[in-house]
């Protein structure tokens, strides 16, 4: 399944605010800089995120973004279905389509749809912010040499 680069957009931003946690609220401007985001495009998914409950916005001087919850409890999957809706890799899986298929109740490719379905779920749902920020972490560390005096 390919995501839209509005989806990566979303799944950047949510990081940089991740990121971010123990500072004030973070501007769009900053955002943008820091994930090479086109800061028109980034103020709309940052509406989305905001309407799905993943952000929330502090209005004022002093104003920004920052995340809804801690990082340890929001999960990829909460920004791709802001930002997706349906995460579903064919259309016959979506509540809404189960019936658009001739084949639907005699299709030997559903269980197999259904397996991918969900195991591509326990990666996004099983991966958190806070694991993302940990791994950012480590790469970082394995990047700077460590000086001895």
């Amino acid at each position: 399944m390919a995501f839209s680069q509005k989806t990566v957009y979303a799944l950047r931003a949510t990081f940089e605010l991740a990121r971010r946690l123990d500072d004030s609220p973070t501007t769009v401007a900053v955002i943008a800089e820091a994930q090479a985001i086109p800061p028109r495009f980034l103020e709309n998914i940052l509406v989305q995120l905001k309407l799905a409950g993943v952000v929330e916005s502090v209005r004022g001087k002093e104003g920004g973004y920052r995340l809804a919850r801690p990082p340890e409890e929001v999960t990829v999957g909460h920004v791709l279905r802001a930002i997706e809706g349906s995460t579903e890799p064919v259309s016959c899986l979506g509540e809404k389509m189960q019936d658009n298929c001739p084949m639907r109740h005699d299709c030997v490719f559903l269980p197999m749809w259904e397996r991918a379905h969900k195991a591509m779920l326990a990666v996004y749902d099983g991966t958190t912010y806070q694991d993302l920020l940990n791994e950012d972490l480590a790469r970082v560390q394995r990047r700077v040499p460590a000086y001895s005096i």
